[in-house]
Order: structure tokens, then C-alpha cells, then sequence
């Protein structure tokens, strides 16, 4: 059995006085793709950022790795190896792919290391390869994305976080971006994936938990979520 390499017990978080995560539980096993689907407003990026240290939990434990890591501040914990790739992309939109691509290492000094995570991001994205003295703001949503996942992927991480990756992308990417996905997780890195296309995430995943208004309603293997009436009226449109 795969060792648990993120385990989140019983969180509660608040946005001032908006209770938005109710004590949720969840858990991912090294070298798994977990998804987490639901609809706008669910709790699916707050409980990211929750993970990723941008938020702290009122009550609750987030074990990453057996170290409770709930309230350790953001830059800490992707150096204990989580990397998130933030909804809407985020890069740094003045500065070139090589530039935002260094900055993803910044935690690192191990610079043949930092090369040789250059060239797996490259074969990767081949696109951005192409584009390394572009400035990331004229770069397609696609490209944007690939960068933000590539710059993610240079702290070399443990667990990679996704916050909408298909947000705003034609069909055509969406496919390319999610194939990407696998790839990353076949090379040997765990991923957290939220989600709002729910057939997408459930096609590569192997575990799911649904999140209704800051609640886990379901959750169990991926393929099962996916063939099961509720999901597929609520989430699948079926």
C-alpha cells in the first residue's frame, strides 16, 4: 500500500465571518491523482489555499508527510515540497517564461538540479521552449497555463496542487493540459486537482471527494463517483 502523504482532519476555516470549510477530511496517497469536484462556491480553491498555507484553519490538523503543517506560512510549506498552481494562472506577466520558470526554483540552489527540472519542463511543454524569451503576458491562456504549472513544477514538488487548470481553455487544450497532468503524475509526482469540469477530472483520477457548500458529500474511487446517478445529474450533466 502506497504510504498517505497528505491527510487533512477535520479543518475549519472562515473568511471573517463566512464559514466556507466545514470540518472536512480528506486524504492522498503518494503517487495518486486525487480530484476534488463541485460546484462554484463549494470550498474546492479554499481548501487549496488552506493546504498551501495562504489560509489558516480555525480548528483542525493537515498532515503533509506525518508533520502537522496547519498555519506554517505559505513559502515554508512549498519548501517542504507542495507547489500550487493557483486558479486563473498567476504568472508574472512582465517578465519572460525563462524568468517565471526561475522564479519557480526560487527555494532552490541546487543548480544542476534547477537544469535538469529546465529540460524535463521543456519536454513537457515543448511550447514554451519555443516561447523562453517571450514575455508571459503575450503567451495564449494555454501557454499560460503551461507555464504556471511548469513554474510550479521547478521547486520540484512532492505534491502538486491544481486550482482549475481547464479554466477559460478551449476543448482542444483542456485535453492537451490534462494529458500533461498524467505525464507529471507518471514521472512521479502526486497531484491534488480541483476541478469545476468534472467528466475531465474523474477521467484521469483515481480517487474523488464531491464538496457541497464547504462539506464532503461523497467521496470513493474515481470511475465508481463518475458511473454514480448523483454525480452524473449533478456534476456530469447527465
Amino acid at each position: 500500500m502506497a504510504e498517505t502523504m497528505l491527510k487533512i482532519d477535520d479543518i475549519n476555516v472562515y473568511y471573517g465571518a463566512i464559514h466556507a470549510i466545514k470540518g472536512i477530511s480528506l486524504e492522498v496517497k503518494q503517487g495518486e491523482i486525487v480530484t476534488l469536484i463541485g460546484a462554484n462556491g463549494a470550498g474546492k480553491s479554499t481548501t487549496l489555499r488552506t493546504i498551501s498555507g495562504l489560509l489558516k484553519p480555525k480548528t483542525g490538523s493537515i498532515q503533509f508527510l506525518g508533520e502537522n503543517i496547519a498555519g506554517i506560512p505559505a513559502h515554508k510549506i512549498v519548501r517542504k515540497g507542495i507547489s500550487q498552481v493557483p486558479e486563473g494562472r498567476r504568472i508574472f506577466a512582465e517578465m519572460t517564461v525563462n524568468e517565471n520558470l526561475d522564479l519557480g526554483a526560487f527555494t532552490r540552489s541546487d543548480k544542476k538540479g534547477i537544469a535538469d527540472d529546465l529540460d524535463m519542463v521543456f519536454s513537457l511543454f515543448p511550447r514554451l521552449k519555443e516561447r523562453r524569451t517571450q514575455v508571459a503576458g503575450t503567451l495564449s491562456g494555454g501557454e499560460q497555463q503551461m507555464l504556471a504549472m511548469g513554474r510550479a513544477l521547478m521547486s520540484r514538488p512532492k505534491l502538486l496542487l491544481l486550482d482549475e487548470p481547464s479554466m477559460g481553455l478551449a476543448p482542444i487544450l483542456i485535453r492537451e493540459i490534462f494529458k500533461i497532468i498524467v505525464d507529471i503524475n507518471k514521472q512521479g509526482t502526486t497531484v491534488l486537482l480541483v476541478e469545476q469540469n468534472a467528466n475531465m477530472a474523474l477521467s484521469i483520477a483515481n480517487r474523488a471527494y464531491v464538496l457541497e457548500t464547504g462539506r464532503i458529500t461523497l467521496s470513493g474511487d474515481a470511475d465508481k463517483l463518475a458511473a454514480s446517478e448523483d454525480v452524473r445529474k449533478a456534476y456530469l450533466g447527465g
